[in-house]
C-alpha cells in the first residue's frame, strides 16, 4: 500500500505538538509553582498541569500536541507561552507554527486627561465616577468619588492604583461587601487588559510588587482567570453613610489612550441617593477633587 501523504498542514500541526511537548518536557515543577511527590515519573509537566495553568481543556491540549486539525486562538497561544515560561524567540516560533500573527506589545504612553473629560467627570454631580489609564492608575475622579472611596490625592505612587487599592488597603477591603467575589473579578479583568502590554517594566513592577504585598494576589494570579470587563452591582458598608449599593459601569475613552471612565451610580435600595447627597453636602471643602 502506498504510504499516507502528508499535507504541508499536517506537517506543520505535528510540528507545532512536538515543539509543545519538547517545552512542557523541559519545565521544572518547581519552577511552575506545582509541587511533585517522590514518585512523581513524568518528565517535566503533565500535559493536564500545563492545561490547568494555561486555562484550556486537558483534551483539547492533549489534541494539540497530537497535531489534530485544532486552531489555538492568539489569547490562547499567549496564554501557553505564559504557562511553559516560552522566552522571545520561542514564542515567536510558537505562533509561526500556529499560522498566527504575535500580538504587538506595547508600552505604555503618558496619559493626559483633558478638559472635556475633566469637565464631564465634575458634571456627575451625583455618580461617583474616576478616570484610570492602561495600568488601572487613577488619573483623575470627582468629588462623589472622594465622598465614597477616599481621596485619591493623598495617595501617591502605586497606592493610587486600583489593583493595589483592591487588595492591599484595609479600607477597600472592609467597602466592599463581597470582597473576595469582587477581587477575584477584578484581577481577572485586569489580566485580560494587560495581556497587551505583557513585559511592559511598570505592569511587570506592579505585578511583583503585589506578589509581594498580597497573600491572595500571590495565590489568584498564577491561575490565569481572565474576563472581560463587566458592569454589575457593588454593596458597600460606607463608614459613615452605611449600607449603600451601586451599580457600576467601565466606558472606554475612544482616543487610542486605553483610558476607561469608571461611572458609580447610586440605586434606591438602601436610600444610596439620598446617604450620597448627604455625604457631598458634609465633603471638606479641602477634600474636594480639583
Amino acid at each position: 500500500m502506498d504510504a499516507v501523504a502528508h499535507s504541508p498542514e499536517d506537517h506543520r500541526r505535528r510540528e507545532l505538538g512536538a515543539f509543545l511537548r519538547s517545552r512542557r518536557e523541559r519545565l521544572s515543577p518547581d519552577v511552575a509553582g506545582i509541587a511533585c511527590g517522590a514518585r512523581r515519573r513524568t518528565p517535566g509537566l503533565r500535559r493536564e498541569e500545563v492545561a490547568m495553568i494555561a486555562g484550556v481543556g486537558t483534551t483539547w491540549y492533549t489534541w494539540l500536541e497530537q497535531g489534530r486539525d485544532v486552531r489555538p486562538s492568539v489569547e490562547v497561544l499567549s496564554a501557553l507561552c505564559q504557562a511553559l515560561r516560552l522566552d522571545g524567540a520561542e514564542q515567536r516560533h510558537l505562533f509561526t507554527l500556529a499560522g498566527r500573527q504575535q500580538p504587538e506589545r506595547r508600552r505604555i504612553v503618558q496619559t493626559k486627561v483633558e478638559g472635556p473629560l475633566l469637565h464631564m467627570l465634575q458634571s456627575l454631580v451625583l455618580q461617583p465616577a474616576y478616570v484610570v489609564g492602561p495600568r488601572w492608575d487613577v488619573l483623575a475622579w470627582n468629588d462623589a468619588a472622594v465622598a465614597i472611596f477616599g481621596d485619591y490625592g493623598l495617595l501617591e505612587g502605586d497606592a493610587r492604583n486600583i489593583i493595589h487599592g483592591v487588595f492591599t488597603d484595609p479600607h477597600r477591603r472592609h467597602l466592599l461587601v463581597d470582597w473576595e467575589q469582587l477581587a477575584r473579578a477584578t484581577l481577572a479583568a485586569f489580566r485580560a487588559e494587560s495581556a497587551k502590554y505583557t513585559g511592559d517594566p511598570d505592569f511587570e513592577r506592579l505585578i511583583a510588587l503585589m506578589m509581594r504585598s498580597s497573600p491572595e494576589f500571590r495565590e489568584w494570579w498564577p491561575q490565569r482567570d481572565v474576563v472581560h470587563r463587566l458592569s454589575g452591582m457593588k454593596r458597600l458598608r460606607h463608614p459613615i453613610a452605611g449600607a449603600m449599593t451601586f451599580e457600576h459601569m467601565s466606558l472606554s475613552i475612544d482616543d487610542g489612550s486605553d483610558m476607561r471612565l469608571i461611572v458609580y451610580t447610586p440605586l434606591a435600595e438602601h436610600n444610596s441617593v439620598a446617604k450620597l447627597k448627604k455625604l457631598l453636602d458634609e465633603l471638606p471643602t479641602e477634600r474636594r477633587s480639583a
